[in-house]
């Protein structure tokens, strides 16, 4: 086996520190411009700086400085920060600093970084996110494997090329890196660029293809030697790779940005890494599991609000502050035409929930998401969002970026501040979601109902749909005027109640309300007193109208 165990190879710095941060990236996509690392204090999270808005800053997070390019904009964005006490700010390489800058950065202990030219800021957030794991939670004992804690793929590949002396990726079948160890700079641009993007470079997966390389190395438990790829403008240097499996499951590969022959003691410690690597993927995707039940629980713990509730939400790293409880519903895809069977339905909900988390992790660090039963439930951090204003627009920004694949609503609890407010939100958010399109059986009022919604946006709707509820509960039936109205109709097959709906929806504008019924006004005049005649009903009567008019909203269509 490898001797993974070595002092050098233990992690040095704290899981989510600064240090630990750049240590994984290496220098491939960012220098330290200004400021002393520290590796003690954990970072938390990752945020993109606006000038216009005020976004809600995790403490401690590193700050994304999109569009700052001198000093001037540099001391604007510390001013408006300096509260937040970043870790860390983000520019784009070169910046030419000043001395105020420096003094700026120094009194906020504020580290400058600079991101390299041809890197995109989505691909820094993206790879930043991944190393930073911001959905994890709780306190959880670090298992090893090899010396190596276990799932840390980033350290694995470090050992790796420790040992071979040439940077090494981890990828997965379809060639996306899942880590990569330090010294990539010294490789080629293709190897940049693969860094960069998190895939293998598709001009190079044609080639790779075309010479038999991936079904050599699926094929085969050796390595596979890798000639130099020559695309005329660009090449690569020698590759040598490995097919990482768990029994016969190919999990992935390693490959190696290296010269020379593929000596016996190279292939000896290929082979070893190989199954290390795969007991560390396995040990990832157990690992994934456990916490998908294990955050399952503590938030449907955290939201029932008994006494465990309090444990639970400080497992989530939720305790001592507001939050927002959300909840969501997920249908099928309109554009198949019909509901998905029960297993596609479930399989679309999980792909929901897991996309809702990526997103609140992004947006709101810190949150919980879980797929309790049918129904996504989310809680979120909610500082200075008295009114969920915030918490609405997070929610329509995820509903956009999903687009018309998924039909789904979503519902916006109160602020809760303690463990009966949070049990209230979440009950809160219940009666919401039944108000809302994908609960609701009448195709003509979801089509009109919002998307995402708070019980202020739909709480006539809301009131009107637990009054049916009591009624069939009840075994109570509409009665009165609108009975007698409705036996007619069905007796005569006419038009009596629609009349009655339409002049009450129009506000007693008897010109609109006969064009929506396309008939001609005095048609509609003589219908609307036939109406009033048959079902006894007085129209000057506000209580009387008010009567009929909810009778009518609960007789529906």
């Amino acid at each position: 086996m490898l001797p993974f165990m070595s002092a050098a190879q233990e992690p040095r710095f704290t899981r989510f520190s600064l240090g630990r941060v750049l240590d994984d990236l290496g220098m491939t996509l960012l220098e330290i411009t200004h400021g002393r690392v520290g590796d003690t204090q954990n970072i938390g999270g990752v945020m993109i700086y606006d000038a216009v808005d005020e976004p809600i800053y995790p403490e401690h997070a590193i700050v994304l400085g999109v569009g700052v390019h001198d000093s001037e904009a540099l001391l604007a964005m510390i001013d408006r920060l300096a509260r937040e006490t970043p870790a860390a700010i983000v520019v784009r390489s070169p910046i030419e600093l000043d001395d105020e800058a420096r003094l700026a950065l120094d009194a906020n202990n504020i580290v400058l970084l600079g991101l390299a030219r041809g890197a995109t800021w989505t691909q820094l957030a993206a790879l930043l996110r991944v190393l930073l794991a911001e959905d994890d939670f709780g306190e959880a004992r670090v298992d090893s494997i090899g010396g190596i804690p276990s799932g840390d793929l980033f350290a694995v590949a470090n050992a790796i090329s420790s040992l071979l002396i040439a940077p090494v990726t981890i990828e997965d079948r379809s060639s996306r890196v899942l880590a990569f160890s330090e010294g990539q700079e010294a490789a080629d641009p293709g190897r940049a660029e693969t860094i960069i993007g998190r895939r293998v470079p598709a001009r190079y997966l044609q080639t790779l293809t075309e010479r038999g390389v991936f079904r050599d190395l699926y094929r085969s438990v050796d390595p596979v030697l890798v000639e130099e790829i020559d695309l005329g403008d660009e090449s690569t240097t020698q590759r040598v790779a490995i097919g990482v499996r768990a029994g016969d499951e190919v999990l992935g590969s390693i490959w190696a940005a290296m010269d020379g022959p593929l000596t016996r003691e190279r292939t000896e410690t290929l082979k070893d890494a190989a199954k290390l690597v795969a007991l560390h993927l396995l040990r990832v995707r157990a690992g994934a599991d456990v916490q998908r039940r294990l955050r399952t629980e503590l938030v449907s713990t955290a939201l029932e609000g008994g006494t465990g509730a309090r444990e639970a939400l400080a497992r989530l790293n939720l305790a001592g502050q507001a939050v927002c409880v959300v909840a969501a519903v997920v249908t099928a895809d309109p554009e198949r035409g019909a509901e998905l069977d029960e297993q596609g339905l479930t399989a679309e909900r999980e792909r929901f929930a897991d996309a809702f988390a990526v997103h609140l992790s992004a947006l709101r660090p810190g949150s919980a998401v879980a797929l309790l039963g049918d129904t996504v439930f989310g809680i979120l951090p909610s500082p200075n969002d008295l009114h969920g204003d915030r918490a609405v627009q997070t929610m329509e920004d995820f509903l956009d970026r999903i687009g018309g694949r998924t039909t789904a609503s979503i519902a916006v609890g109160p602020i809760a501040e303690d463990l009966t407010s949070l049990a209230k939100s979440r009950e809160t958010v219940r009666r919401v979601l039944s108000a809302l399109p994908a609960r609701m059986l009448d195709a003509a009022a979801a089509a009109n109902a919002p998307r995402v919604a708070r019980l202020s946006d739909v709480h006539a709707q809301v009131l009107t749909l637990e009054l049916k509820e009591l009624m069939t509960v009840r075994g109570d039936e509409i009665s009165g005027p609108i009975a007698v109205l409705r036996a007619h109709d069905l007796k005569h097959k006419g038009h009596l109640v629609e009349t009655l709906r339409a002049w009450f929806d129009h506000f007693g504008d008897v010109g609109q309300a006969a064009s929506a019924l396309y008939v001609h006004p005095n048609t509609f005049r003589y219908r609307l007193r036939r109406a009033t005649e048959i079902g006894g009903i007085r129209l000057g009567d506000a209580d009387e109208r008010f009567s009929a008019m909810l009778q009518l909203r609960l007789l529906g269509d």
